[in-house]
């Protein structure tokens, strides 16, 4: 039960990523892995900050989205792949 979790936080927030930085996404199997590494970016940062790692789905989505929003910046600026359409 725990895999599906992380696939379906992972798909919703590839896929919301995508919609924010304005790009065409990665696919729906690259959205997972985005969301997925997204959501242990963002739960280190959160900890970093000292914000608790305790809440419910909105929670955990919402701190995936601004790890694989992060992870999606640093991989634009180091492969030189920006949107055209800012």
């Amino acid at each position: 039960m725990f895999i599906i979790w992380w696939i379906i936080v992972g798909l919703i927030a590839g896929f919301i990523t995508g919609k924010l930085m304005k790009g065409s996404g990665y696919g729906a199997l690259m959205d997972i892995v985005v969301g997925i590494i997204g959501a242990i970016i963002g739960g280190y940062l959160m900890r970093l900050f000292g914000f608790a790692g305790h809440g419910g789905m909105i929670y955990t989505i919402v701190v995936a989205i601004i790890g694989a929003v992060i992870l999606t910046w640093i991989i634009r600026l180091v492969t030189g792949n920006r949107s055209r359409n800012i």
